[in-house]
C-alpha cells in the first residue's frame, strides 16, 4: 500500500480526481476546482462576519451586506488570474464585464452569497455557480456546460455537474472536497415543498396548486433561502420548490442567469424538471442580465401536476 493510504483513506475520492475519472475536460475541471476553492475563502468571511451592512444597495435595490461584496471581488479576481474565463457576470454586478483576454473559453455567471439576508439568523446560505461556453444572452440549454452550488451549513457541501450526473462533495476537516454521494437522482414523486412568495399575491391557479400539495400531504419545508432548499429537495430525492408568477410580479422574484439556470441544469441532470410553469427553464432565452422568472423545480411529477393547474 502506498505512502499516506490506508484502509480508509484508499478509498476516500477527492474532487479532482472525480471529475478526472469523469473524463471531464482539462480546463473545465480546474476552474471548476478553482471556484471549489473560492468557497472556503467565502466560508470563511461567513464566520468572520460582523452583520453589518455594507452601506450599499445592490443593481435590485436590495440592500448588500458586506459579505456580498467582499465575496464577489474574490471570486471575480480568482477568475480573472485563472485564464479560463473571458467574461464574469455576477448578482452584485450591473452589467457582464470582460475579466480575460478574449481567448478564454468560459464565461462564468454567480450569485456568491444567495441568501446573504439570513446571515443574522444563523441559517444556510450559498453560491450559486453557472459555466457557459457559448454567449449568455441564448436559452441555457445551448450555452452552459456545468453548474454548481456550494452550501454553508453545518457542513460546507459542494454539489455540481458537468453534464454527466450530479455528485455531492464534503469539505473535510482537512480542506479537501471529498465524494459523498454521486450520480443523485431524484424520484419521480417527493414529499417536501418549498412555496415562496405570499399567499394573498399568488394567482389563483397557483394557490389551487399548492392546496392540493397541502392536501396530498406533502411537508412544508421553507427556509427563505434558494440553496438550502434546493439542496434539500435534491438531497431527499424529491419535492418541490417553488417561487411563482404573483399577481403583482409575474415574472417572480428570482433571477434566471444567476440563480434558476445553474439549479435546473443541476436538477435536470438528476433526472427532474424546471419551468416557469409553461417552458423549461433551460429554453428560456436570455435577454438581459437582470432577467428573472418563475420557477417550479423538483421531482418530475410535481413540476408536471404544477403544469397542468397553471393551464386551467
Amino acid at each position: 500500500m502506498g505512502e499516506g493510504i490506508n484502509d480508509h483513506t484508499r478509498y476516500i475520492v477527492d474532487l479532482r480526481r472525480h471529475m478526472w475519472m469523469d473524463g471531464i475536460e482539462v480546463e473545465l475541471r480546474r476552474l471548476i476546482w478553482q471556484i471549489a476553492v473560492v468557497g472556503k475563502y467565502i466560508s470563511a468571511k461567513i464566520h468572520e462576519s460582523n452583520r453589518k451592512l455594507a452601506g450599499f444597495r445592490n443593481v435590485y435595490g436590495e440592500d448588500q451586506l458586506a459579505l456580498d461584496r467582499v465575496s464577489d471581488e474574490i471570486l471575480k479576481n480568482m477568475l480573472r488570474n485563472s485564464g479560463f474565463v473571458r467574461e464574469y457576470a455576477s448578482e452584485e454586478l450591473e452589467d457582464i464585464v470582460t475579466i480575460g483576454q478574449g481567448q478564454e473559453k468560459y464565461i462564468v455567471t454567480a450569485d456568491p452569497v444567495d441568501g446573504s439576508s439570513l446571515v443574522d439568523t444563523n441559517l444556510a446560505i450559498g453560491t450559486i455557480i453557472g459555466i457557459h461556453k457559448n454567449s449568455i444572452f441564448d436559452s441555457g440549454r445551448n450555452s452552459m456546460v456545468a453548474a454548481l452550488y456550494i452550501t454553508y451549513g453545518p457542513l460546507i457541501t459542494m454539489i455540481y455537474s458537468a453534464g454527466k450526473g450530479v455528485h455531492e462533495f464534503v469539505l473535510d476537516r482537512e480542506g479537501e472536497y471529498v465524494l459523498s454521494e454521486e450520480n443523485i437522482r431524484l424520484n419521480e414523486n417527493g414529499s417536501i415543498f418549498s412555496p415562496g412568495g405570499l399567499r394573498k399575491d399568488w394567482t389563483d391557479n397557483h394557490r389551487r396548486f399548492i392546496d392540493k400539495l397541502e392536501a396530498d400531504g406533502y411537508k412544508l419545508r421553507y427556509s427563505g433561502g434558494f440553496v438550502p432548499d434546493i439542496n434539500q429537495v435534491i438531497i431527499k430525492r424529491g419535492g418541490l420548490f417553488t417561487y411563482p408568477a404573483l399577481k403583482k410580479s409575474p415574472q417572480g422574484k428570482l433571477r434566471l442567469l444567476f440563480e434558476l439556470q445553474p439549479m435546473a441544469f443541476i436538477v435536470e441532470q438528476a433526472g427532474g424538471r424546471a419551468t416557469d410553469g409553461k417552458n423549461d427553464i433551460l429554453s428560456l432565452e436570455v435577454t438581459s442580465v437582470n432577467q428573472r422568472s418563475p420557477i417550479y423545480i423538483g421531482s418530475a411529477s410535481e413540476v408536471a401536476m404544477a403544469e397542468e393547474f397553471l393551464s386551467q
